[in-house]
């Protein structure tokens, strides 16, 4: 599983969690998030986010 981080704001994105509260369950790979989600912080497009080394 990856993460990722805004651009922006630099809001995470962990795979492992998912983001309950916005409706991505845990396990949901980023592919898997929805093209018109945005950072739920800054409202910046899901494809101006950064995938982070482990």
């Amino acid at each position: 599983m990856a993460k990722y981080q805004c651009s922006a704001c630099f809001f995470p994105y962990d795979e492992t969690q998912g983001l309950p509260e916005e409706g991505i369950a845990a396990g949901t790979v980023w592919e898997d998030v929805p093209a018109d989600w945005v950072c739920p912080d800054c409202g910046t497009p899901k494809d101006n986010f950064i995938g982070l080394e482990e």
